[in-house]
């Protein structure tokens, strides 16, 4: 593996996507990297697009096979992890790979990819916001939606563990600040 590795984590609701989508507007070199997962498709995401979808069996046979570059259970039979196949091919093609991932996964692809990395957290001020934002989406069973407001009280306390925090209150500041931190690494 060779190139360079933007990671983008945030707890769900912090505004991760709307930044990393932004970023693959603004820079032509940087490629998403599209996750695994054995959760169902939402009605709007594409398969090769969004996500690959797997069984919780073909997802295991992946990790037994060692082609997760990582991996994490982050719900109850709710997989997610990256591809080497899927990093292999953006970096072939000469582009930098950016993901939007989960924090453990997150500081598990910066430990494995070192210096290559520059690992970004997305935060905002209060668990409230998200619980909003998350509402908002109209996405989520309550039953859902507490999980990921539990978790995202777990993650807020990772921050110091990435290179570069970014508060996102203000969309256009927080685009702003993501704009240079990466055009900074990738020079």
């Amino acid at each position: 593996m060779e190139g360079k590795a933007i990671i983008f984590c945030a707890p769900s609701g912090a505004g991760k996507t709307t930044i990393v989508q932004h970023l693959i507007k603004e820079f032509r070199n940087l490629e998403f990297s599209i996750s695994a997962t054995t959760r169902k498709p939402r009605d709007y995401e594409k398969e090769d697009k969004d996500y690959y979808f797997f069984s919780n069996t073909e997802f295991l046979k992946k990790i037994s096979h060692e082609e997760m570059l990582e991996w994490e259970e982050v719900y109850d039979n709710a997989f997610y992890g990256t591809l080497k196949s899927e990093v292999d091919r953006i970096w072939k093609k000469g582009n930098s790979v950016i993901f939007d991932v989960d924090v453990r996964g997150g500081l598990r692809l910066k430990r494995k990819l070192g210096d290559k990395a520059l690992a970004v957290f997305v935060k905002v001020q209060d668990v409230s916001v998200l619980k909003e934002r998350l509402k908002g989406r109209n996405t989520e069973s309550d039953f859902t939606l507490n999980q990921r407001i539990e978790k995202a009280t777990q993650e807020m306390a990772e921050e110091d563990k990435f290179d570069v925090v970014i508060v996102n209150d203000e969309l256009d500041k927080a685009l702003a600040d993501a704009r240079e931190v990466v055009s900074e690494f990738l020079k």
